[in-house]
């Protein structure tokens, strides 16, 4: 079993989050705003890959080929 964790945007993510993943989470924290609290992402584990989400509605996943993803999603759902 893989535990999930939690980290603010712009802070470094902890060693739990898989290297596959974290030049996109990077690529997204580039273009949040700069002003106002800073959103969280929360890692959670899927079919044993990696799903990273942004309170603000953002997901990096991990592919079944590997390849990381970026995706958006309604928070309120």
């Amino acid at each position: 079993m893989k535990l999930g964790t939690r980290w603010q945007a712009g802070g470094e993510p902890p060693s739990s989050v898989p290297a596959a993943i974290r030049d996109e989470i990077a690529k997204v924290e580039t273009n949040l705003p700069q002003v106002g609290p800073r959103p969280m992402w929360t890692l959670t584990w899927l079919e044993d890959r990696p799903i990273a989400e942004l309170d603000s509605g953002i997901e990096v996943a991990l592919g079944a080929d590997g390849t990381a993803t970026v995706s958006t999603f309604d928070p309120m759902d």
